[in-house]
């Protein structure tokens, strides 16, 4: 057992070869991709994208949402989505427009911004993936795709995180 103190000096045990180690080491690969993900696209002209963001601007999609849509597909309230929406407005990632299809709901679409930085966001994790084929080895990575395809039902590739973790 390793007594391990964070950079905000926060305590931490932690007993090596115990089951609670894989939900760790999951979370802290999410972690390291997603906080290298957003320190390239700030530097690409995207500062402002926080992760919850990106979630929503998913569940936003090419096509539009109204924010009830947008709220459902993350998992959070509408009051939420909302918030989220108002910022990504706010930021000119989305913009709210009249619904063709009924003039009493408005729809959220990406503006071209906003699409820039999802289309730059495939690109950064494209190299990310690279970078790992290269430390891992590529057989290697996709051995481990493959393991956690084979555990990960179909079902949890869902945009809710956010939500789930107390985001958006």
């Amino acid at each position: 057992m390793d007594n391990m103190v964070d950079d905000k000096k926060v305590n931490q045990v932690v007993e090596h070869g115990k089951g609670h180690e894989l939900p760790l080491l999951l979370f802290a690969g999410f972690r390291t991709l997603i906080d290298r993900l957003h320190a390239e696209l700030a530097r690409q002209g995207h500062p402002d994208v926080r992760p919850a963001y990106g979630f929503a601007m998913q569940a936003v999609g090419t096509g539009g949402a109204t924010a009830s849509e947008v709220g459902r597909r993350l998992g959070v309230s509408k009051q939420a989505a909302g918030k989220t929406v108002d910022r990504l407005v706010a930021l000119g990632y989305a913009e709210r427009a009249d619904d063709p299809a009924d003039a009493r709901r408005k729809l959220v679409r990406l503006t071209p911004h906003g699409l820039d930085a999802l289309a730059r966001s495939a690109a950064i994790f494209d190299e990310l993936h690279r970078e790992w084929a290269r430390a891992l080895g590529s057989e290697r990575l996709d051995d481990m795709e493959a393991a956690l395809r084979t555990v990960v039902p179909a079902e949890a590739f869902r945009l809710d995180a956010a939500g789930w973790l107390g985001g958006a």
